[in-house]
């Protein structure tokens, strides 16, 4: 009787044991399953990745846009949500370029997985391209630091957009202190404040 559950014990052990070490592999397995292509989750590491203030430095040879829709020291609602609590704030803007700003997919010099579709990168940020505007497929050097790992980054164009830039400066929707120089959001980003 005694050796029954002795053996009794020892199976159920095992058997937990081979649950428990199951487990530890389809958990492994998703994770290693999840691909870049997952980009709700993709693009929430890789928003947490971005700098959020910059420096109101530009990259040389970058022109002031003449007339833009939103000058320097203007206001504006942001349409887009390129980090947390970007999207329905005001911005004052404090700079206007016009560019070709590019949407590119590139791996970070830090290691990780592959960012895709991170915008916007202008052509005064690439390191010795061909002339604007780059054809989709291009592959280029980035010379920005939006991100973590992205200067110096091998990256490739997904597509081009000759447009106004902006740098703008803005406190979050979510709270917590007041972006500045944030680079770049375009003309299509943002919206008038209504009066």
């Amino acid at each position: 009787m005694k050796t029954k559950k002795v053996i009794l014990g020892l199976s159920l052990s095992l058997i937990l044991a081979a649950c428990g070490n199951n487990n530890e592999g389809i958990n492994q397995e998703s994770e290693n399953n999840q691909s870049p292509s997952n980009t709700s989750a993709n693009s929430e590491n890789h928003m947490d990745e971005m700098e959020h203030s910059g420096s109101s430095e530009v990259p040389e040879g970058l022109k002031r846009a003449e007339n833009p829709a939103y000058p320097e020291g203007s206001k504006a609602i942001i349409e887009t949500d390129h980090m947390k609590g970007m999207k329905g704030a005001e911005a004052t803007i404090s700079g206007a370029f016009e560019t070709t700003s590019y949407v590119v997919s590139y791996m970070p010099t830090n290691g990780g997985e592959l960012v895709e579709n991170h915008k916007w990168v202008i052509h005064e940020e690439l390191d010795q391209p061909d002339n604007a505007p780059l054809t989709p497929g291009t592959e280029v050097t980035l010379n920005a630091s939006h991100m973590k790992g992205m200067e110096g980054a091998n990256a490739t164009i997904d597509s081009a957009n000759q447009t106004t830039v902006y740098m703008i400066d803005y406190m979050p929707t979510t709270g917590g202190e007041e972006v500045t120089n944030h680079k770049w959001v375009t003309e299509d980003e943002l919206s008038p404040i209504e009066q």
